[in-house]
């Protein structure tokens, strides 16, 4: 049998993969070789494997991270094709925001932003939204932040002994720029770069106390079904969901270690869920001078909800079992309602904060 096997050089080249990616995917249990010489530790492939070696080549030209390869290449092929159909919609949406923050910009900085479009009668459009914080059934105290207010959703999630401060410190710290931003207004970016290093300002009194905070904020931008989007503001591992069409995305990654094990293809996302250091946050607003938060902007539709919450909801409470809830909830006040009874439900480990909102064409 050894003299139909191919050496990992050989199945490297046949494969066009690099030796140094096999051996990794290897470790990740993703594409392991028929057979390891115990002698020197050489890999034999066997050629049945080329096919899989190939796709793993192909899934990570089109960027996708090696945990979700490794669900593709277990699904059946018309499991696996939908699975890569909604990987690449994902992209699809994510470069579009891109782009159109790329537009953006490149009309600010030639000085035409907001020139040459003819006034449109449109129909208004209305923000309808809710918030509820809980301490939870384990914790003593709550650090958990949750607003929704005109023009604004945010939730913060506070840690360390001024956590709650922390927390409350953020959000306010974007409450004067709610309701002021519009997508033809040059400064969008700036404002919130802005309030966002007010916000940090704010927690570096609490920090020599390793006091900080997470914070995931949406602002409206604009009023009518022209021009009206959203401003995301996001530092941390608190979460923004958006609910389309039936389809919950989300529309934020988190800033933790665990994360970046899971984007490196060393973690699953089953196992980041158990792991020991999930709470380690890579980016908090904790007063250091390096502090930043993530800054996008998102085009909205009639219809549209969208959801922003801390772990203490999100680590306990399965996607589906998010998205299910938002479908059934009529309104904002009854999800964001509904979200804190299912974390206590699930024993609620950690405080919870929820905001939930509807684009509408109507009043609330």
């Amino acid at each position: 049998m050894s003299d139909e096997l191919l050496t990992i050089g050989a199945f490297a080249r046949r494969a066009r993969l690099s030796p140094k990616a096999l051996r990794l995917y290897d470790d990740l249990g993703l594409l392991p070789p028929v057979r390891v010489d115990p002698q020197n530790g050489y890999r034999y492939y066997a050629p049945a494997q080329l096919e899989q070696a190939r796709l793993v080549a192909w899934l990570r030209l089109l960027g996708m991270p090696l945990a979700r390869i490794q669900t593709v290449c277990a699904l059946p092929p018309a499991e696996a094709a939908t699975e890569v159909a909604a990987y690449w919609a994902r992209v699809e949406d994510d470069t579009a925001s891109r782009r159109r923050l790329a537009a953006f910009l490149v009309d600010h900085l030639n000085g035409t932003t907001g020139k040459d479009h003819e006034p449109m009668i449109t129909k208004p459009l209305t923000l309808c939204c809710a918030a509820a914080s809980d301490t939870g059934l384990v914790r003593e105290s709550n650090q958990d932040t949750a607003y929704a207010g005109p023009g604004l959703l945010a939730v913060a999630d506070g840690f360390g002994p001024a956590g709650a401060l922390a927390g409350s410190l953020a959000v306010e710290a974007l409450k004067p720029v709610a309701g002021t931003l519009a997508p033809g207004q040059g400064d969008v970016l700036n404002l919130l770069t802005d309030a966002v290093a007010e916000a940090n300002r704010g927690v570096e009194g609490l920090a020599d106390a390793g006091s900080g905070t997470t914070l995931t904020a949406l602002l409206w931008t604009g009023s009518t079904a022209d021009d009206a989007g959203m401003a995301l503001v996001h530092v941390g591992d608190s979460r923004a969901y958006l609910l389309r069409d039936g389809e919950l995305f989300r529309i934020t990654q988190d800033h933790s270690h665990v994360q970046s094990l899971v984007d490196e293809g060393r973690l699953t996302a089953d196992e980041a869920a158990t792991h020991p250091q999930r709470a380690l946050l890579t980016r908090a607003l904790d007063g250091r001078a390096d502090s930043r938060a993530d800054l996008t902007l998102q085009q909205v539709r009639v219809g549209d909800r969208y959801l922003l919450c801390s772990d203490g909801l999100s680590a306990v409470i399965a996607e589906e079992e998010l998205r299910q809830t938002l479908i059934n909830a009529e309104h904002p006040d009854a999800a964001v309602r509904e979200l804190v009874v299912l974390a206590r439900r699930a024993g609620g480990p950690d405080n919870v904060a929820c905001a939930v909102a509807d684009v509408a064409e109507s009043g609330c």
